[in-house]
């Protein structure tokens, strides 16, 4: 930011530079979810992923995300908990 004012009749020039910090945020999804998600997905593309209840063919990329998260949270891998919708 340049600020320009007059101090006894001479222009002053003033830069102010901000400090960028650049924050490294923690990891929402371990390792274990990533390649849990990742299975999911192998398995909805070669027709092999089922859903739980009703055991219908997952077609969907979002349930094929959504069950491997699942999967995650059930083998104890750092995912967010589910969002409570009403």
């Amino acid at each position: 930011m340049l600020l320009i004012f007059s101090l006894l009749g001479m222009d002053v020039e003033l830069w102010f530079y901000k400090k960028e910090v650049n924050y490294i945020m923690p990891r929402k999804y371990g390792k274990a979810a990533q390649k849990s998600v990742e299975s999911a997905m192998r398995r909805e593309k070669s027709g092999t992923l089922k859903s739980g209840r009703s055991g219908k063919k997952v077609t969907s990329r979002k349930q094929a995300i959504a069950i491997g998260l699942s999967e995650a949270r059930e083998k104890g891998a750092k995912v967010p908990s589910k969002s409570k919708r009403s």
